[in-house]
């Protein structure tokens, strides 16, 4: 496990530690939870640009699965 210091602004610091108490753990857990969250949305959006550009110039294909799936004659 790494450590990590990090500077933040007093008011911001003490903001964070009553946000920390008020969920009935340390600031060091509630940062982990946060930055854990971070990341989760960074693999998400990475995941879908990916899967974007797989499907780039693909659209008029995919439109015809659809209309084939809802019995719609092209």
């Amino acid at each position: 496990m790494s450590a990590l210091t990090l500077r933040l602004p007093d008011d911001k610091h003490d903001r964070l530690k009553a946000l920390a108490q008020q969920r009935g753990m340390s600031l060091a857990r509630l940062l982990d939870e946060l930055t854990t969250q971070a990341l989760v949305e960074f693999d998400t959006e990475t995941r879908f640009l990916i899967r974007a550009q797989r499907g780039t110039n693909r659209v008029e294909r995919g439109l015809q699965l659809l209309r084939k799936a809802q019995g719609i004659e092209a």
